[in-house]
């Protein structure tokens, strides 16, 4: 199983988060700790111990 994030660096540190739960941001000091911490909530998220702040939906807009 996979799950996607998204991440980028800013002033030497690694941040992301869960594309699934994009309120909830985690760091690390590179990208292979940032991963760790990543996997960790993500087993939170899907052990029902830690609970997204938002409900989110998924829509689509007519652009043209």
């Amino acid at each position: 199983m996979k799950a996607k994030f998204t991440y980028w660096e800013e002033d030497g540190w690694f941040l992301g988060y869960l594309n699934e739960f994009p309120d909830t941001w985690t760091q690390g000091k590179d990208l292979e700790d940032l991963r760790v911490h990543l996997l960790d909530l993500y087993k939170e998220f899907t052990a029902g111990t830690l609970q997204p702040d938002h409900e989110y939906h998924v829509d689509e807009l007519v652009v043209a």
